[in-house]
């Protein structure tokens, strides 16, 4: 398993239209090109000094093939969509990540 993760920091001024926006489309949109099973957006709570808010948002794809094919086809065109929605309100930072294995505690 494979993880794009996208954190972004989101200047309070436009974090609701961001919020919505995300939320509404831009999750979705990645997620129609077929090349990821799900995606999981959380809030990072740890206070950045810049101030803001910031989430990271990770999508899950089986393969790194798939990843490779979203960057080659898609990428550019759904991140600039953000770009001219939110320019330098917000900062974005990709990561990628490797699931090595899962554990899970044991049920009371």
């Amino acid at each position: 398993m494979i993880i794009y993760n996208v954190t972004v920091n989101i200047d309070e001024s436009v974090h609701d239209k961001w919020l919505q926006w995300m939320r509404n489309k831009h999750i979705d949109d990645v997620l129609s090109t077929g090349l990821f099973i799900s995606a999981r957006m959380v809030k990072v709570l740890v206070e950045e000094e810049m101030g803001g808010t910031t989430y990271s948002v990770q999508y899950f794809t089986d393969s790194r093939a798939k990843l490779e094919e979203y960057y080659k086809n898609h990428a550019s065109r759904l991140r600039e969509e953000g770009f001219k929605l939110f320019a330098d309100k917000m900062l974005a930072f990709r990561t990628e990540l490797e699931v090595m294995s899962e554990h899970y505690g044991k049920e009371n």
